[in-house]
């Protein structure tokens, strides 16, 4: 069952490192809004993109598997019917403890896949927006 208890919430938004898969360089997108909101806020932002080289002044990587630093959270902004192969993809690295699709994303699918490794997963919530309400 995907996290939306507030202290659970909270415990995700603890983190530090946030791998923002679909992030975008385009100011007023929520991709990229949401993404330097976190980063403003003390989050160590990685942004996941393969159309970009640079994002927030930080290097861009084409997937996840590229990524070297260790990391916390995997936030997705990517269509639903991605949201599987980028599951599967932070199913790969040992480090990922949570996996939180932006609002109006989700696959049930993929979150239950994520749940039975031991991953917490947020499905359909922006990440700014419960920073704001339960944290901020």
């Amino acid at each position: 069952m995907p996290v939306d208890s507030p202290a659970e919430l909270e415990e995700i938004l603890a983190y530090d490192t946030i791998a923002v898969v679909g992030c975008s360089s385009t100011p007023g997108k929520a991709a990229h809004d949401v993404p330097k909101y976190l980063l403003e806020h003390g989050y160590d932002v990685i942004p996941v993109n393969p159309f970009a080289d640079e994002i927030f002044g930080r290097d861009v990587y084409d997937s996840l598997a590229d990524v070297e630093a260790e990391i916390d959270v995997v936030c997705i902004f990517r269509p639903s019917d991605e949201v599987s192969e980028i599951v599967d993809a932070a199913l790969e690295r040992d480090d990922v403890a949570a996996i939180w699709t932006q609002q109006g994303i989700r696959d049930d699918e993929a979150a239950a896949r994520a749940e039975t490794d031991g991953r917490a997963v947020v499905q359909d919530q922006c990440m700014k927006v419960q920073h704001r309400r339960l944290v901020a």
